[in-house]
């Protein structure tokens, strides 16, 4: 396929996707960056968020949280700490999740548990917000 490219989601436990798509949004540290065929080649940290891919005049969207994006002009791998598709986030977990962050920042014991369960929170949000967006 001439304007595609192959996008790649890996995390520590299994590939989460492999496909030829049209065009895809990356959550980066810098902030969203997007990919099409024949990028110039680069690499970015990733944010806890959502990305999404076209492909066939669709859109996907799937969780990341961390890792790194590796561009080259025909690929784009996604090497993630964590990775849903958005049709596999369990929606009332995610809200149970978030609860429970929330709960904990309330507390505010120390530093420590206050910076996890703030981390814990982005997640819980940007799984929410993934799954909301798709439907």
């Amino acid at each position: 396929m001439a304007n595609t490219i192959k996008f790649e989601i890996v995390t520590p436990d299994q590939l989460i996707l492999s496909e030829e798509v049209d065009y895809v949004g990356v959550p980066g540290v810098q902030g969203q960056f997007g990919v099409l065929s024949n990028h110039i080649p680069f690499l970015s940290a990733l944010a806890i968020g959502s990305l999404y891919y076209r492909k066939d005049g669709s859109v996907r969207y799937v969780f990341v949280s961390g890792g790194f994006a590796e561009v080259s002009p025909d690929s784009l791998t996604i090497l993630a700490e964590s990775a849903e598709k958005v049709e596999d986030i369990d929606l009332t977990r995610a809200k149970k999740a978030k609860e429970r962050a929330e709960e904990r920042l309330a507390r505010q014991k120390d530093k420590i548990d206050y910076t996890r369960a703030e981390v814990a929170l982005r997640r819980a949000i940007q799984r929410i917000s993934a799954k909301e967006k798709a439907t």
